[in-house]
C-alpha cells in the first residue's frame, strides 16, 4: 500500500487539519459514534473547502489508497472510517445559509441535524430528518432519509433542491432537477456511492406551530396497542406523524421517577398544529385502546423532539441494528414483535417502526433512487447497550428480532439502518433501481473509489 507520506507531500495547499497516529487528538478523531467500530486509518483529513476535498480525492486515487467519507460519524455499520485508508472527515464544513424568504437554506456537507434544526427553527421552519439531531446531514440525506416529518413533507431527499458534488475525478458540480440530472437522481436514496457532497440546499417547511412527546402503555398490552396503531396510523390526517416502539422508560427527566426502566410499548408523536387539532387527530386510536401509562404530548419547538433521544442514545455505545421495509403487519408479526419487544437485554434496546405513507407517496419510486415508496413502514431493530460487555447479547437480540419478521417483510431495508450485510442486501434495498444506479456509478465513479458505503457496484 502507498504511504500516507506520499499523500501528505501531494497535499501542501491542503487548508484544514491533517490528523495522524500518534497526534494527540487521534483518538478521539477516529472514534465514531457506535462504538463496535475500532478501526484506524492511516490519515484523518478535515478540509474547510471544496478545493481541500478534491485534493484529498485526487491524491488517495492516485495512491490507490482507501477512502471513507465521514459526516456525523453516526453511520451504524462504520461507514464513516476504515483501517489504513483516508478518512475525509467533513466536519469542518459547516456552514449554514439561511433564506426565510425564499424558503430554503444551504447548509455544509459536514453538518449535523441539530445545528441545522437551531438556524432554521429561529424561522419557525424545518428540513424533514431523522429523530437524533447528532446524526449528519449527509448520511441521513443521501440514504434517504426518514424521520418524524415524514407524512408531512416526505423524505429528506423529497425536500433536496440540488447539492455539489466533488466527484471521483476531483471535478466539483452542482446536482440538480436542471444540471447533472442523473446524478441528482441518484444521491436521491444512493448513499455515498457517486461523490463527496459538500454542501446541499433543501426546501424549509413550517412547522411554527408543533406538538410532540411519547404515549407509553404497559408492555403487556403492546399486541393491543400495536394492532389499534397499524390500523389507525395511515387514516390519519399527514399532520400527525408517530412511529411504534418497544422499550423501557429512560431513567430520568421528564419522565416520572415511578416509570423509570419500565417496560413499555408506545407511540412517539408529532403535529403539526394546534392542542385541539393533535387531541382530534389522535382520538379515533386513543379513545380505543386502554388509558396510557403516560401521554406526553405537548407543545414544543421542533428541535426538542429532534433532540429528545441524544442523552438516552450518546456517541460511544456498542450499537448492532437490523431494518426491514414493511407493507403489511399481519397478526401473527406482532405476535413476534410482542415477543421480543417484551424481553430486552438492556434498557437502551429498542424497535422502532416509523410509517412511510402520506407525503412519501406521493412520490413515484423511480422518481428517485429510493425506490421502496410503495412500502407504509420502516422498522429498525436496534441493539444498544453502554458496556462492551453488552455487544455479544444486543447483536443477537437484533439478529433474532429480525430474521423471525424478515418473511413478513417487503424485502429490502432503509440503507441507514443497515449493517454490513452484503451485496445481495444492497440489491434487493434498490429493487428495480439498482441497474440504473449501476449505471450512473459506472459514470461518475468507474473505478469504484467511494466503495466505503452499502456499495453499489459499476456496471462494466
Amino acid at each position: 500500500m502507498t504511504s500516507t507520506g506520499t499523500i501528505e507531500s501531494e497535499l501542501e495547499d491542503f487548508s484544514g487539519d491533517l490528523i495522524r497516529p500518534g497526534s494527540p487528538e487521534y483518538e478521539a478523531a477516529r472514534r465514531v459514534y457506535n462504538a463496535m467500530i475500532d478501526k484506524s486509518p492511516s490519515l484523518i483529513a478535515r478540509p474547510r473547502t471544496e478545493d481541500d476535498v478534491a485534493l484529498v480525492v485526487n491524491s488517495t486515487r492516485r495512491n490507490g489508497l482507501l477512502l471513507a467519507i465521514r459526516g456525523g460519524g453516526h453511520n451504524g455499520g462504520g461507514l464513516g472510517t476504515c483501517d489504513d485508508g483516508v478518512v475525509l472527515d467533513l466536519s469542518a464544513m459547516n456552514s449554514i445559509e439561511v433564506d426565510p424568504s425564499g424558503k430554503k437554506v444551504t447548509v455544509g456537507g459536514g453538518c449535523t441535524w441539530g445545528q441545522v434544526d437551531k438556524a432554521t427553527g429561529e424561522h419557525g421552519m424545518a428540513v424533514p430528518s431523522g429523530i437524533i439531531s447528532t446524526t449528519g446531514v449527509g448520511g441521513l440525506t443521501l440514504g434517504g432519509g426518514l424521520g418524524h416529518l415524514t407524512r408531512a413533507y416526505g423524505l429528506t431527499i423529497d425536500n433536496l433542491l440540488g447539492a455539489d458534488v466533488t466527484l471521483a475525478d476531483g471535478r466539483k458540480v452542482r446536482a440538480s432537477a436542471d444540471e447533472e440530472p442523473d446524478l441528482f437522481w441518484a444521491i436521491r436514496g444512493g448513499g455515498g456511492n457517486f461523490g463527496v457532497v459538500t454542501s446541499f440546499t433543501f426546501k424549509l417547511n413550517d412547522v411554527s406551530r408543533f406538538l410532540a412527546g411519547p404515549t407509553f402503555w404497559p408492555v403487556d398490552q403492546g399486541d393491543e396497542v400495536f394492532k389499534a396503531y397499524r390500523d389507525f396510523i395511515g387514516q390519519a390526517p399527514r399532520e400527525l406523524n408517530g412511529f411504534f416502539m418497544y422499550g423501557q422508560v429512560p431513567p430520568a427527566p421528564p419522565f416520572p421517577e415511578e416509570l423509570h426502566l419500565r417496560p413499555v410499548c408506545g407511540v412517539v408523536w408529532n403535529y403539526l398544529g394546534d392542542e385541539d387539532g393533535a387531541k382530534a387527530a389522535m382520538a379515533p386510536m386513543l379513545d380505543n385502546v386502554p388509558e396510557p401509562l403516560l401521554h406526553g404530548v405537548a407543545p414544543m419547538p421542533h428541535s426538542a423532539i429532534q433532540g429528545a433521544f441524544d442523552g438516552l442514545y450518546p456517541k460511544g455505545q456498542q450499537w448492532y441494528w437490523r431494518a426491514d421495509f414493511v407493507n403489511e403487519i399481519p397478526d401473527a408479526a406482532i405476535d413476534i414483535h410482542q415477543q421480543y419487544g417484551s424481553d430486552l437485554p438492556t434498557f437502551q434496546c429498542t424497535m422502532h417502526m416509523y410509517p412511510i405513507d402520506g407525503a412519501a407517496h406521493d412520490v413515484g419510486s423511480t422518481d428517485t433512487a429510493w425506490a421502496y415508496r410503495d412500502a407504509n413502514w420502516g422498522s429498525v431493530f436496534a441493539g444498544v447497550g453502554a458496556e462492551p460487555s453488552d455487544a455479544e447479547a444486543v447483536k443477537k437480540w437484533s439478529i433474532d428480532y429480525f430474521e423471525a419478521l424478515h418473511p413478513y417483510s417487503a424485502g429490502g431495508a432503509y440503507v441507514n439502518m443497515m449493517m454490513d450485510e452484503g451485496e445481495d442486501r444492497v440489491r434487493a434495498s434498490y429493487r428495480d433501481n439498482y441497474p440504473r444506479l449501476a449505471q450512473i456509478k459506472q459514470h461518475y465513479d468507474p473505478d469504484n473509489l467511494f466503495r466505503v458505503n452499502q456499495n453499489i457496484k459499476p456496471q462494466r
